[in-house]
């Protein structure tokens, strides 16, 4: 949520959780008219556009990522532009840049031309393609919400999330992100193949005359009030900690990291983490209707959120010991909170 967004009434804020409790199922109705399957996917992408966070979608090609990013902007009507990632491409081919211009009465100046990255929704396509400095060119925008080109400063229009895309395979010649910028996203999408019979649905709806246009729910402005409500979702302050220890138990070294951590972990998840497993359960909370955050709301995020913020060391990968795995075990290590509801 930005400085300057006007504090939102109680009347409001009732109003706009019973807008989306009772279109609910229209949302996923309207997805699932494109998008076939993917419904956790579906779910983290909600998660994080309720919440105000950036998201890395990891797939293979052709598992339908451009078409899900845009419909979703679709459905809460928001400016959505795709930037492909190239070897080539320059910081100004994203942020923009300044060109002179000259009048009828033949005076010059300079005038700045917005660049893909003034969007509401803006989908970094392959952003393992593109040298460190063009990648940099996002750090600015993902956290201060603007951009700076030739000394001036550009206010980016809210709400503004950046969904980049990386692709797992033919790693050769790409730019893997530093440690850094992949803190700065929110949740690690994992976009895996569809079983077969909708893997079925998809080439029949694919390869027939049959196009669905996606039916705007909300307004874009209601992004920014969505985010203040979801900072006010009630949740205990054992289930707080609980986030919390989960996120530790995943340091090295640290009082209360498992045997298995030390062994297999070089580095693990930082201050981040504990707060988008927090941020992201109450979204999830107001998502499904329910009036606070519980254990299995920070569960089942776990893995989005810690799968870019563990780092396995070379004995994992010898032994064949995934982050996946490690994460699962630091869900069945860590001790559950024993309250959950808010008095």
């Amino acid at each position: 949520m930005t400085e300057d967004a006007a504090e939102l009434s109680p009347e409001r804020e009732r109003e706009l959780i019973e807008q989306l409790r009772s279109l609910r199922r229209q949302i996923d109705g309207e997805l699932s008219q494109v998008i076939i399957g993917q419904k956790d996917v579906v779910k983290q992408l909600l998660v994080s556009l309720l919440s105000g966070g950036h998201c890395l979608i990891t797939g293979a090609p052709g598992l339908a990522k451009t078409l899900l990013v845009k419909s979703i902007a679709q459905l809460f009507e928001l400016k959505f532009n795709r930037i492909q990632f190239t070897p080539d491409l320059m910081p100004a081919d994203i942020t923009g840049t300044e060109v002179l211009e000259e009048d009828g009465a033949g005076h010059r100046s300079m005038r700045f031309i917005k660049g893909p990255i003034f969007a509401n929704v803006l989908l970094a396509d392959e952003i393992n393609r593109t040298p460190p400095k063009t990648q940099s060119a996002l750090l600015e925008a993902m956290q201060e919400h603007q951009v700076t080109a030739a000394g001036r400063r550009y206010i980016l229009e809210e709400p503004f999330f950046v969904l980049a895309t990386q692709n797992p395979i033919e790693m050769e010649g790409t730019y893997p992100l530093p440690e850094a910028q992949l803190d700065r996203f929110m949740f690690n999408v994992l976009i895996d193949y569809l079983p077969e019979d909708d893997e079925v649905a998809v080439v029949q709806q694919t390869t027939s005359r049959r196009v669905h246009q996606i039916q705007p729910l909300f307004e874009g402005s209601v992004i920014r009030d969505f985010h203040q409500i979801v900072q006010r979702v009630p949740i205990a302050d054992e289930v707080v900690r609980y986030a919390v220890r989960l996120a530790a138990a995943s340091r090295p070294g640290q009082k209360y990291a498992p045997a298995f951590v030390n062994e297999y972990v070089s580095w693990g998840a930082g201050l981040r983490a504990g707060q988008n497993l927090v941020l992201g359960g109450k979204a999830l909370a107001l998502l499904d209707g329910r009036p606070f955050v519980s254990t299995k709301d920070i569960q089942s995020l776990a893995h989005p959120v810690l799968r870019h913020r563990i780092l396995p060391n070379y004995k994992a990968e010898a032994q064949g010991m995934t982050i996946e795995s490690v994460i699962s075990q630091l869900l069945d290590t860590v001790e559950h909170p024993k309250r959950e509801a808010v008095a």
